[in-house]
């Protein structure tokens, strides 16, 4: 999945919070069993539980530079779908918002007009459980595009974060691909034959690497497949 638009336009995804990990699982595993039942509103019960009874942090909170478009949180996905529904902010563990702030510091230093772009956060579980069920194909096809919820993902604790590069005006910096780009573009260790078959240009590279440069910078790492 390209998340780098995880951002590959092309996003990129990156993830931390190891140790985080499995103090969280218990706790974000089970959020809002009823989360599929939950209306748009002034308020929001999803929300809600990640802040009040999960502790996650709103990233905004942590840098407001930090820009958000959650791409499940309407129909301009893979799925088609609004899985989201009321949620429309991002949620991450402290130690990941914290490490998310550094990275926005570090890109204002080399370009204020430049702004992190969050596609996708905390993904609670039973979102995660709606997605799979929405996804209608083979099993072995099925797990290319969303991680079985059996098993969990490091999505679903708040430990990982789909996002890309914007300017001042909300425009997305070119990285070559679109955010859940599956093909062979959204892999980021053959950029450079990427380049040779002329499927990447110079500029789209440039702009991954600087995404991926300030978030490793700040204690992430990224997927190679996105």
């Amino acid at each position: 999945m390209q998340a780098l638009q995880i951002i590959v336009i092309c996003s990129f995804f990156f993830f931390s919070c190891a140790n985080e990990q499995a103090e969280n699982k218990q706790e974000i595993s089970s959020v809002n069993t009823d989360a599929t039942s939950i209306k748009k509103s002034k308020t929001c019960s999803l929300e809600d539980s990640l802040k009040l009874y999960y502790k996650l942090v709103n990233v905004k909170d942590i840098n407001p530079d930090i820009r958000v478009r959650l791409r499940y949180s309407g129909s301009n996905n893979f799925l088609k779908t609004d899985v989201y529904e009321c949620l429309e902010n991002a949620y991450l563990t402290p130690l990941a918002a914290d490490k998310l702030g550094i990275a926005q510091n570090l890109l204002s230093a080399k370009d204020s007009t430049l702004h992190l772009l969050i596609w996708d956060a905390v993904r609670p579980l039973s979102i995660q459980w709606k997605m799979w069920y929405l996804l209608k194909m083979p099993l072995a096809e099925k797990v290319r595009y969303v991680s079985n919820p059996r098993n969990g993902s490091v999505h679903n604790y708040g430990c990982a974060v789909d996002l890309t590069i914007c300017n001042e005006k909300g425009e997305i910096l070119d990285m070559g691909t679109d955010f859940d780009h599956f093909g062979s573009a959204a892999n980021i260790h053959s950029e450079g034959n990427l380049l040779t078959e002329g499927i990447l240009n110079y500029y789209q590279v440039d702009n991954r690497k600087l995404l991926r440069k300030v978030m490793k910078e700040a204690g992430f790492t990224t997927i190679s497949s996105e």
